[in-house]
């Protein structure tokens, strides 16, 4: 796996092993059931952290909905994608978690466990923030959770999806909302179409090698000249990720 380019001494990250975007259509019918789970989390009875784990500023409820949003659309197509593969699969978890619970994981196939990341189109990277796993590669609130949730992966696969929602989001001056009605969001996501590719996907193991090897983003660092990081991060690079139909292969070995 290949590291970011950083001269050195500098704070500075550029992507150097890319993997270009392939979007496929997502369903209106696939938008719509996000958006009722997203609009709940973030401003009905659910719950959204504020803060990611070691980041530095609170988040507002417009930039909450839109990582819900990304996270869970991401979900919900690589469930359809695989479904349309010929796998069974338990369908993503669309419950309504008040704060200090959250979902097992984010896919199941046959006892092994899928951790999905989401992201904007224009990204190549798979980012697991550093306070979050410990260098066997398990997801320390689980730990601390101590309550027979799963704390291993056997799979990390990044979706990408088009639209970014964020972008959106800040041309209407809604990012920084804590306040914002179900139909300005309705109105948004109808004025676009929606779609997504899977960059790829890494194995336990590879997650593993890649922190031993300190593929790890700094907070305050600076990627691509212009995004500063919140927090620390460890990464793979899209072009570092093996190919999907690998995944789908591997999956019906099982």
């Amino acid at each position: 796996m290949m590291k970011l380019d950083s001269p050195a001494g500098s704070n500075n990250y550029n992507i150097n092993n890319k993997r270009a975007f392939a979007g496929i259509l997502i369903s209106k019918e696939t938008i719509e059931k996000v958006t009722v789970f997203a609009y709940e989390m973030c401003f009905g009875t659910g719950h959204h952290r504020d803060c990611r784990t070691g980041g530095q500023y609170d988040r507002k409820g417009g930039e909450k909905f839109c990582n819900t949003f990304q996270g869970k659309l991401a979900e919900a197509v690589l469930y359809n994608y695989l479904k349309s593969e010929g796998l069974e699969l338990k369908e993503p978890d669309f419950g309504i978690y008040p704060k200090g619970i959250w979902d097992d994981s984010d896919l199941e196939i046959q006892g092994k466990k899928i951790n999905v990341k989401s992201a904007a189109s224009q990204s190549n990277l798979l980012l697991l923030e550093t306070k979050d796993w410990n260098h066997q590669a398990q997801y320390i609130p689980n730990i601390l959770l101590n309550n027979g949730t799963s704390v291993s992966y056997d799979y990390f696969v990044l979706v990408r999806i088009q639209p970014d929602i964020k972008k959106l989001f800040k041309t209407e001056r809604l990012f920084l909302n804590n306040e914002i009605d179900r139909k300005t969001i309705d109105n948004i996501l109808s004025a676009n179409t929606w779609y997504f590719d899977i960059a790829g996907y890494s194995t336990n193991s590879d997650i593993i090698a890649a922190i031993k090897n300190e593929h790890v983003l700094p907070q305050n660092a600076i990627l691509n000249q212009y995004t500063k990081m919140d927090a620390g991060n460890y990464y793979i690079q899209s072009g570092d990720m093996k190919p999907i139909k690998n995944f789908v292969q591997e999956l019906k070995t099982i």
